[in-house]
């Protein structure tokens, strides 16, 4: 059997040109070739992650302020302290963050100072994701291998420095 003797599926009609060289109108009841894109989120719904991590390290703030983690019982002790006697990058933290709490600024940077650049870091970090998230934009913040090695360097330094006699105002 020859192709060309088989009859021909049918299909749409084909539309005639618009005089002045117009392109045709599609016909009716067919849509755009790709579907649209989905209606962007709602601020509420775009601010619902950074609150909710607020909300979080607010009641976590909240229970260390309520609990003082001067009075022993109510906290484990640093494992790296109990048994070596060396003060990690950590130590000090929970006093840290109960002075921060009570508004006591030069108490928590005696327990330890670079926590307090952490509460501020994680602020800044927090604000800026925040307005980028009510203004519909993603929060990018890239550290890279570089960043990552300076960032443990400095965790590495403050530890040693902490632990040395100079460095004595650092310890808590």
């Amino acid at each position: 059997m020859d192709a060309s003797a088989s009859p021909a599926a049918p299909g749409p009609a084909p539309v005639p040109a618009e005089p002045g060289g117009a392109a045709p109108a599609p016909p009716a009841g067919h849509g755009p070739a790709f579907p649209p894109a989905p209606a962007p989120a709602s601020r509420l719904r775009r601010l619902a992650t950074p609150v909710g991590v607020m909300a979080v390290v607010v009641g976590a703030f909240g229970y260390v302020a309520a609990v003082d983690p001067n009075e022993p019982g109510h906290y484990p002790v640093c494992p790296l302290l109990r048994f070596t006697g060396v003060f990690c990058p950590g130590c000090g933290g929970l006093r840290s963050a109960h002075a921060f709490a009570h508004g006591d600024l030069v108490a928590a940077l005696g327990a330890n100072a670079l926590a307090v650049v952490g509460y501020l870091a994680f602020a800044a970090v927090w604000l800026l994701w925040t307005v980028r998230a009510s203004r519909g934009q993603p929060l990018r913040i890239g550290l890279g291998p570089v960043g990552l090695w300076g960032l443990g360097a400095l965790l590495l330094a403050f530890s040693v420095v902490r632990n040395l006699p100079f460095g004595s105002g650092l310890a808590p």
